[in-house]
């Protein structure tokens, strides 16, 4: 008996099926016939300038945190973290929702940290998963300081 209550319960428990290719998902997110799209990849190192005092080196990475934000509300930027120490001097990366080099000089330009000197960058393009798009929706459903 207690088979046949499993295999009921089994039965009525939503199974999650790929469905298979989502034209109107694909043309949402920009994807191409691969379900990949270009995004530009950037890697933050550390800048020139390092002798900051303590009060405007924290009001910069206010700035570089309100920036970060900023851009991904305007769905601009969709990845954003800091790398582990590494030999490379390398901080953190930023995945621009951007094919192009100068536009993301551009956003670059907007950060206070970088404008500052305290990071430098390399910009690469990236063809990527379209899903990446999908990133900052989920993240903001998994962020408990966003409550």
């Amino acid at each position: 008996m207690r088979w046949v209550l499993l295999a009921a319960a089994l039965a009525a428990a939503p199974i999650a099926v790929a469905a298979g290719y989502d034209a109107a998902l694909a043309d949402r997110l920009g994807a191409d016939e691969r379900g990949m799209r270009m995004y530009t990849l950037v890697i933050l190192k550390t800048g020139p300038t390092g002798d900051l005092p303590k009060g405007e080196q924290e009001r910069l990475f206010q700035g570089h945190m309100a920036n970060i934000k900023r851009l991904t509300a305007e769905g601009k930027l969709i990845v954003a973290g800091p790398l582990a120490t590494n030999a490379q001097s390398y901080r953190g990366i930023f995945v621009f929702n951007i094919a192009k080099r100068d536009d993301a000089v551009a956003l670059l330009k907007t950060d206070p940290a970088v404008a500052a000197g305290i990071f430098a960058y390399e910009i690469y393009g990236w063809y990527g998963s379209a899903a990446v798009m999908e990133i900052p929706a989920i993240h903001t459903r998994i962020d408990k300081t966003q409550q």
